[in-house]
């Protein structure tokens, strides 16, 4: 997960609608299924959608109240604690 893009994708959430980024999930989810695809191709499309769920997350915390930077911090304060145990 890429802070800077997980923010990017915050401001599109809040500028657009989030619609956009659940269509995007799910696309990139149906896509994850296609035979073709190289390691290196899923290793993309996973990142891809770690960040779209992290944006998901963050702009739900912004949206009840908590500061984007707050709102940010604390995302990957417990992505790295999930990661740690």
């Amino acid at each position: 997960m890429k802070l800077p893009v997980i923010k990017h994708l915050v401001q599109f959430i809040q500028e657009n609608d989030e619609d956009y980024v659940v269509e995007t999930i799910e696309t990139l989810e149906a896509l994850i299924e296609a035979p073709s695809l190289s390691d290196e191709e899923l290793d993309v499309i996973g990142e891809l959608l770690s960040n779209l769920y992290g944006s998901i997350e963050v702009a739900k915390e912004i949206k009840s109240g908590t500061p984007q930077k707050d709102a940010l911090n604390g995302f990957m304060k417990r992505v790295l604690g999930s990661i740690d145990r």
